[in-house]
């Protein structure tokens, strides 16, 4: 069985440099007509559930998150030359991907809470396009539940490609490994974002990697982490 390898994109891969939080902001501000007043926790969410909690919290009851999106993502687009200018590719990252991509057993795509365009505008300041069949990711603008991205995304790989995965998730919040963990998938946690290996472990990840610098241990990882059906603490580490 060939291995669906489900990325997240920000603080996994790659630093955006705040580009699409202030983005957000903006085009809150230009749909609504309201002043900001409160940034939510972004790290792991969907954008779905970001949009509720900021409409909530600001009153808002006359606009839809279509609506909202569709600005934001032009505000993006007309930032999307900042991501590589204040962002950062996060050490190990384009090796890994490289490893990953020459094995023939491995589809490698997005779940992100990111809305698709702006999941793609990321990944291409950094020349990481080609490296995702991104047709298949799971998106922000699926549900306002992560895991029912990862759902989604393995769903859309098996209609395309005509074969069942073992599902791997990689991210950096507990959000990931939750909903890896909600859907039988591998939970990888690299510890790149505000959460620390602890706080990964204890959320339940299979493997915790300190980043994706020790290359070699970061593919036989994700490549080769398997469900340990026989003592019910999951997927054994490398």
């Amino acid at each position: 069985m060939r291995r669906l390898v489900m990325w997240d994109i920000d603080y996994t891969l790659l630093r955006g440099g705040d580009v699409a939080a202030q983005a957000w902001m903006a085009a809150f501000t230009e749909v609504t007509g309201l002043p900001w007043q409160a940034t939510p926790s972004f790290g792991g969410r969907t954008d779905l559930d970001i949009c509720a909690e900021v409409f909530a919290t600001h009153g808002v009851t006359d606009c839809t998150p279509e609506r909202f999106f569709a600005r934001y993502v032009e505000q993006v687009h007309a930032a999307r030359h900042l991501f590589a200018e204040r962002g950062t590719l996060l050490p190990g990252v384009r090796s890994v991907l490289d490893a990953l991509g020459a094995r023939t057993n491995v589809v490698q795509t997005l779940v992100t809470g990111n809305v698709p365009q702006v999941a793609a505008a990321k990944i291409a300041a950094f020349g990481l396009t080609a490296d995702f069949d991104a047709e298949v990711g799971g998106y922000g603008t699926d549900d306002s539940v992560r895991a029912t991205l990862v759902r989604r995304c393995r769903e859309r790989a098996e209609a395309k490609y005509g074969e069942q995965f073992q599902p791997v998730v990689i991210g950096d919040t507990a959000h990931d490994i939750t909903a890896a963990l909600a859907n039988d998938a591998v939970a990888i946690g690299v510890a790149t974002g505000a959460p620390t290996a602890a706080d990964l472990a204890r959320a339940g990840a299979h493997v915790v990697l300190p980043d994706l610098t020790d290359v070699r241990a970061a593919v036989t990882a994700i490549a080769e982490a398997t469900p340990d059906l026989t003592n019910g603490r999951g997927p054994s580490r490398p």
